[in-house]
């Protein structure tokens, strides 16, 4: 039909005898009455689009063209080929050729604003609509359509009026009732949307269509249980109704029922499609998420049978060995991947970690070295580098990156947070003051940067910023266990504030009570207010908890010095110095209280070498 149709009007613009043109017309009008059929819209079988969308615009029986000038004919059959042709521009010409012969036209009205809103025009399309609607048009399909559009425009309360009208004229029909229903969920006037959707299923008993509707208005009132029923509903009527399967998943997965979402995942992909690749990819994500991961390789499997080039399949496959710790096969499937599509940035990205994570730091660097050889400003290449490059040690370059980072995005908070924690690491407290302000600039409300910033403020020993830059942190963050640990112990130290450190300390073991730092936060405050006991239990468990940290070990031997237990004073400072013999002052201290001599003991001369040679090892700080 479409070819004939094609050959008929292929001719000069000049038309040719009038017979001829009604008999490629009489053809046009069968085409076209037939594709308006098809919709199903007075049946109510048709599919009705989403609410926040207006209804799609069906074909217009062309027997409503009453035209006056025969050549309006002509351009009304061009415009249909071009629409057939998927050809929008020239259909418009064509139409509004037509219409300057046939004025009167609603069709072609009708068309014009279908077409209009189609491409985004929306005030010629409502334009047009509004021509149509203030006609006596009484064409219910026609009303449902101009409806539509001035749904989509905003303008909802003529939508309102011609839904009513496309009823009253087919009260017996449900594409009004439904259309109708959807816009006033968009507007909250659920009970009102109920309604219309019921009167609509009264016209069509058991459609599956009104029972997913109802399920979402049901939804929207968050009336869970009720929506759940309504989707099951529609599913039984027509097992293949996809909607309702996705709705019902939906639901389930918003009141954390996994199990059930699977379940109705996994019915759809049985009964309904089971090449659906969205549905799988949402069955995939849920096992993931459960960390059911036999399942969800399963299902990738499946995936990549069906199609073996599906790169989100095949990284899932990568990633799910890495969450099995199954780093060689992660390694593999990566390195699968890019020998496909090397340019796969962030692919490499997770072989880099991948690579960390069995310690082959050398490959690691490489992978990041390549990404960055391909993209010299890519981000998160520079991010992953430093961020390496800082867990070993090497400060230099970790710094070069971080710099990088910031440059190329300098209101990202986590580039100044890295490069300011990587100069607090070479003692560079000024340049990490100013970088971490600097970041502070572009994220006032970021608390990890006011935190950080009050620690290098600490080492510059501007203790009256500390306090602001704590109290900062706890004002964007009352939950903040570092900064109130931080602040605690530094009154603490400093002997202020006794009763509220403590406070503050407590707060922070209550966040974390199996931090050691934070206990032996606890015990020192306890110490400082004279309550010795509770400072020596809290002391205990500190050290139960961290087993490397000189200080803590260094408040023991306090603590067992006040009580006059001078054996366990002198091992517990022992074990400090041994965790770090640079402390002179507690050399001094130990000397002091007739002790002997630290530095004689062999367990520190042996610790003094172990840190000679570390220092050795150690990169210099960047100038």
């Amino acid at each position: 039909m479409t070819q004939r149709l094609h050959v008929s009007v292929s001719t000069p613009a000049r038309p040719g005898p009038v017979r001829c043109v009604r008999t490629v017309i009489r053809l046009a009008v069968v085409a076209l009455f037939m594709a308006s059929c098809s919709t199903g819209s007075q049946g109510g079988t048709g599919t009705v689009a989403l609410p926040d969308k207006p209804p799609g615009i069906p074909s217009t029986p062309a027997h409503l063209v009453h035209a006056t000038d025969p050549r309006a004919y002509y351009h009304f059959i061009l415009g249909y080929q071009a629409e057939i042709e998927k050809d929008t521009e020239r259909a418009i010409h064509e139409y509004s050729t037509a219409l300057r012969g046939d004025p009167g036209s609603t069709v072609l009205k009708a068309r014009l604003a279908s077409l209009y809103f189609s491409i985004g025009e929306v005030v010629k399309a409502v334009r047009f609509a509004d021509r149509v609607s203030e006609s006596e048009v009484q064409d219910a399909a026609t009303l449902v359509q101009m409806a539509g559009i001035f749904a989509g425009a905003g303008q909802t309360d003529k939508a309102l009026v011609l839904y009513d009208r496309a009823i009253a004229q087919q009260p017996t029909g449900t594409d009004a009732y439904f259309s109708k229903g959807l816009l006033l969920v968009n507007l909250k006037r659920l009970d009102e949307a109920e309604a219309s959707f019921k009167k609509g299923m009264g016209q069509a008993k058991d459609s599956p269509l009104g029972y997913y509707y109802l399920g979402r208005v049901a939804v929207e009132a968050k009336h869970y249980e009720q929506a759940i029923s309504s989707f099951e509903r529609a599913m039984a009527i027509n097992q293949s109704f996809e909607p309702a399967y996705i709705a019902l998943a939906a639901v389930y997965e918003l009141q954390q029922q996994h199990g059930n979402a699977v379940g109705v995942y996994r019915k759809y992909l049985s009964v309904v499609n089971p090449n659906n690749r969205d549905v799988r990819q949402h069955l995939i994500r849920l096992y993931i998420t459960d960390k059911a991961y036999a399942e969800a390789l399963a299902e990738l499997d499946i995936a990549l049978a069906q199609d073996p080039d599906d790169l989100d399949a095949q990284l899932r496959v990568g990633l799910i060995y890495g969450e099995l710790k199954d780093y060689p096969r992660a390694i593999a499937q990566l390195n699968k991947i890019l020998a496909v599509r090397p340019g796969e940035l962030r692919v490499r990205d997770y072989l880099g970690l991948m690579y960390e994570e069995t310690k082959d730091y050398p490959r690691a660097i490489a992978a990041y070295e390549h990404n960055l050889t391909l993209q010299p400003a890519y981000i998160d290449g520079h991010m992953h580098m430093g961020f390496l490059q800082y867990r070993l040690k090497h400060y230099p370059e970790a710094v070069a990156h971080f710099s990088e980072a910031v440059k190329l995005n300098p209101r990202q908070p986590d580039v100044h947070l890295l490069l300011g924690l990587t100069y607090l690491q070479t003692e560079q407290y000024v340049k990490a003051s100013q970088v971490l302000e600097e970041g502070i600039r572009y994220n006032p409300g970021n608390p990890d940067l006011h935190f950080n910033l009050g620690t290098a403020y600490d080492k510059l020993d501007r203790f009256d910023e500390v306090v602001k830059a704590m109290e900062a942190t706890l004002r964007l963050d009352p939950h903040h266990a570092d900064a109130l640990n931080y602040l605690g112990y530094s009154y603490t130290e400093r002997g202020m504030k006794i009763e509220e450190a403590l406070s503050l300390i407590k707060r922070a073991v209550s966040l974390k009570p199996n931090n050691g730092y934070y206990v032996d936060s606890l015990g020192w405050a306890f110490f400082k207010l004279g309550q010795v006991d509770h400072a020596l239990a809290e002391m205990k468990r500190a050290a139960s908890l961290v087993h490397d940290d000189p200080v803590i070990y260094e408040h023991l031997g306090e603590i067992f010095l006040k009580q006059n237990q001078m054996a366990e004073a002198r091992e517990a400072w022992l074990h400090s110095l041994e965790l770090d013999p640079t402390n002179l002052k507690l050399i001094e201290r130990f000397r002091a209280q007739g002790l002997g001599d630290a530095t004689s003991d062999e367990r520190v001369r042996q610790a003094k070498r172990r840190v000679s040679a570390e220092r050795a090892d150690t990169p210099k700080a960047v100038p």
